[in-house]
């Protein structure tokens, strides 16, 4: 059985709802599931898992939350090497540079990215739901 981590930073809640999509997602699948928040996760849970979802919203310049989430995702970036991942978040303005520099730099740090980034505008709706619910899905190992 695939062990599958979600972890997530929300402000407003949005990302919170689409990291319970990814979740389902990956549950669904029978993967075994936990959900954490950023300043629960930190490197040594990584290797924990089989393959971890991160969700963050886009903040100020189209870049991550940097008290809690960018942080704690800069510490592990060494272990992103061959790891299977998968991004997601909310943005209320912009066009998604925040996630495209993201994945770049997950890329750069070796991170097999398992899907396309899934990204929507303000609280998920039905279809950002069910992106959410197949990109859980697409972390089973």
């Amino acid at each position: 059985m695939s062990k599958i981590a979600v972890v997530y930073w929300s402000g407003t809640g949005n990302t919170e709802a689409m990291a319970n999509s990814v979740l389902k997602g990956a549950a669904d699948k029978g993967a075994e599931t936990k959900l954490f928040t950023a300043s629960e996760f930190d490197k040594d849970a990584m290797d924990g898992f089989d393959a971890v979802a991160f969700g963050c919203p886009s903040m100020g310049t189209e870049e991550l939350e940097d008290t809690e989430f960018e942080p704690m995702f800069s510490s592990l970036t060494d272990k992103l090497n061959g790891k299977k991942i998968a991004l997601f978040g909310s943005y209320g303005w912009g066009d998604g540079e925040w996630m495209r520099n993201w994945e770049d730099s997950c890329k750069k740090a070796g991170a097999v990215l398992a899907c396309d980034s899934v990204i929507c505008n303000d609280a998920p709706d039905d279809d950002a739901s069910a992106q959410c619910e197949a990109l859980g899905a697409a972390l089973l190992v």
